[in-house]
């Protein structure tokens, strides 16, 4: 096994915590690059469910080494409430867990922006988690971030708080008074986090480097899917970080000469969560019905996923952003009752055909979708653990999107548990 990124290819929640679970198995150190605590990753093993946030999916595997990169920003509260929940379940997490101490702080504040922020767009809402962390990318970018190496400087820490206290109160229009309360709680609360994360706390880059020379294997573990990417995805309907192959590099601290793969991960159909253009969202009753069967909820919010057919513009897009070696299929399972399936393999845009995936929103907005129609095979496929054993038309659908996307399959999950996965060789 090589050094592989695990990157979504669609809006997000394509089951790449499972995936990057599976081959965390053969691997040394799994990396988080990006993102914060509005990603949820689900993983099941035996009759327990596991929902990370910010911690790496192979922490439950305890001779794993789990990385939280610079590129993250980090709620330490959620940190210590997901430490402690994995801990009362028999979960080690020590010296097997590590924060860069580049990685940036989600602060009280930033959620009161972000909510002060969605409110004022009324109608033209983003759709976010409202976990703050769009602000603490803000304040990352404008160079008045707060980082988790500086609650180890506590008198750092405190000057650099009393610098963005009344920058805040100015833009959420609050008093002096508000200042005082909110400086006097955050102190308190942070002078806590500030000794229970110190066991963590290194230079993860220098780390990684290191682990790399000896020959280590590593995961690097993407949180958002590539159409969420904030400079290739859907902006503004995106999140606030690199979630690409190639947000590697800064969210780590590393040389893209340490990545070996890129494998990215696509559901068999599509599926998204907030405001943004969708070309191949289904009708509402089929929506429905894929996202009762598929659970199309999420796992950080239990917000309702729209649902869309599998579209191959988007994907082979995401393959051409990320260089993507081989590619995963997740939930075929879902698609086990219907009879027929469509495949978009192509947009119509004010009258002309477009095979390549819309910079603009209001392009993007407006294609029709070209759908080729399938059929299903109506056979549940849960329990199958050889693709030869799979139904023909499962393995043609298959089959139909590799050719679309040129890219071999490694992977098919066809359920949510760690052993339904079927590997292709």
């Amino acid at each position: 096994m090589s050094n592989i990124v695990v990157v979504g290819s669609q809006w997000g929640d394509e089951g790449k915590g499972k995936i990057v679970d599976f081959l965390a198995k053969d691997a040394d150190i799994i990396a988080r690059y990006q993102g914060g605590d509005n990603a949820g990753h689900t993983i099941v093993v035996g009759d327990e469910k596991f929902i990370f946030h910010l911690i790496p999916s192979g922490i439950l595997y305890p001779d794993k080494k789990c990385v939280i990169g610079n590129g993250v920003v980090l709620s330490p509260k959620v940190l210590f409430e997901e430490i402690e929940n994995l801990r009362s379940r028999g979960i080690y997490v020590g010296d097997n867990l590590l924060i860069s101490d580049r990685t940036h702080l989600i602060m009280p504040y930033h959620l009161l922006i972000e909510s002060y922020d969605e409110n004022k767009r009324g109608t033209k809402k983003i759709g976010t988690t409202g976990k703050g962390i769009g602000p603490a990318y803000m304040d990352k970018a404008g160079r008045l971030g707060i980082r988790v190496g500086d609650l180890l400087d506590f008198n750092a820490f405190i000057e650099k708080l009393d610098l963005n206290l009344p920058i805040k109160a100015r833009l959420l229009s609050e008093s002096d008074s508000w200042i005082k309360s909110m400086r006097s709680a955050i102190i308190e609360e942070y002078k806590v986090y500030s000794e229970k994360i110190k066991p963590f706390v290194t230079d993860t880059s220098l780390f990684i480097y290191d682990a790399v020379k000896s020959g280590k294997k590593i995961i690097f573990e993407s949180a958002q899917g590539t159409l969420l990417d904030i400079d290739v995805g859907t902006y503004p309907y995106c999140t606030s970080s690199n979630s690409i192959a190639g947000g590697v590099c800064t969210g780590l601290g590393i040389s893209p000469t340490m990545i070996d793969k890129v494998l990215g991960v696509a559901k068999a159909y599509t599926t998204r969560v907030g405001s943004g253009p969708f070309p191949t969202e289904m009708p509402a009753e089929m929506n429905e019905r894929i996202r009762q069967k598929g659970q199309e909820f999420g796992a950080t919010t239990g917000r309702p996923r729209r649902c869309g057919w599998f579209d191959a513009v988007a994907v082979r897009y995401s393959s051409r952003i990320n260089g993507f070696s081989s590619i995963a299929i997740t939930k075929l399972d879902v698609l086990d009752e219907l009879d027929k399936l469509n495949i978009c393999v192509g947009y119509k845009y004010k009258g002309k055909i477009i095979d390549n995936f819309p910079s603009q929103l209001g392009a993007l907005d407006g294609v029709e979708p070209i759908y080729e129609q399938v059929e299903g095979w109506q056979t549940d496929t849960s329990n199958i653990r050889d693709y030869n054993d799979l139904p023909k038309n499962a393995r043609k659908y298959v089959e139909k999107i590799s050719q679309l996307l040129e890219l071999k399959i490694d992977f098919i999950a066809i359920g949510p548990k760690r052993e339904q996965i079927i590997e292709i060789q």
